[in-house]
């Protein structure tokens, strides 16, 4: 199919997560339209196998393609190491990924000691090891997967005292080795970021990658002349197959449906 550029741009993810990085796309392209796909339903992917996550990848990708969409970009950092590979080798589409932003935080690192907060499926993936090794030879880098995180997030508890403690638990190794980069390795974990403030030393910076995401799914656009040519009010569509009530709470201004996939 010959995409034209006033087709939608598609995002998915295994949840709410990617609402983290449609914002950041929203906010850099606003005249774009956009149709999200959020599967709460099999959310965390994190812990699914690399078959599972690729067949999960594979059905919200043609969902996606079946509303017209011109380019797909994986909101999910799990689906992403597990499966674009996969996704790009099967579909005449541009993929946009999103992978733990590791090398900027081990080109900067001071104390040659970086924390990733990720789910597990990522942090055993073959691409995440090879960017591993790749830029950070020379520095320690713990890794912590954020179990329970996800499933804190997608059932709206970010502001409950056992998320913050859960949170606590999870960052006292990357403080027992004098982290000064904590690069979060999932779209989930942007929500995060104020729990993160408050529990973190204030020189450590926090890394997520939805503005580089962002900027890159606008340059491949114009590579292939596909940014849309009109200033228009964009149409945004959410579409969830668990509860509307919370991914409502983290996209209010836009218009949320149930979809049985």
């Amino acid at each position: 199919m010959t995409q034209v550029s006033s087709q939608p741009i598609g995002i998915f993810d295994s949840g709410i997560g990617g609402t983290s990085i449609f914002k950041e796309i929203h906010q850099l392209l606003p005249h774009e339209d956009i149709i999200y796909l959020a599967d709460s339903k099999n959310a965390p992917y994190g812990y699914k196998s690399k078959e599972e996550i690729i067949a999960l990848s594979k059905k919200n990708t043609e969902l996606l393609l079946a509303q017209g969409c011109k380019i797909i970009v994986v909101a999910c950092n799990t689906a992403t190491v597990n499966a674009i590979d996969v996704l790009r080798s099967t579909y005449n589409v541009p993929f946009i990924g999103i992978e733990p932003a590791i090398k900027p935080a081990a080109l900067n690192s001071k104390n040659k000691a970086v924390g990733i907060l990720a789910t597990k499926g990522t942090l055993s993936s073959e691409l995440f090891h090879k960017t591993s090794e790749l830029f950070a030879k020379n520095i320690e880098v713990i890794e912590v997967i954020g179990a329970g995180l996800v499933e804190a997030i997608e059932q709206g508890n970010i502001g409950q005292p056992s998320t913050k403690q859960l949170l606590s638990q999870l960052l006292q190794p990357m403080l027992n080795k004098n982290i000064d980069y904590l690069v979060l390795g999932c779209s989930h974990y942007p929500y995060l970021i104020p729990l993160l403030h408050e529990l973190l030393p204030k020189d450590v910076v926090i890394i997520d990658s939805g503005e580089a995401v962002a900027r890159q799914t606008k340059n491949v656009l114009q590579q292939l002349s596909l940014l849309e040519k009109e200033q228009k009010k964009a149409s945004i569509r959410f579409y969830t197959n668990r509860s509307e009530e919370i991914l409502k709470n983290f996209v209010p201004e836009f218009p949320v449906k149930y979809l049985d996939f």
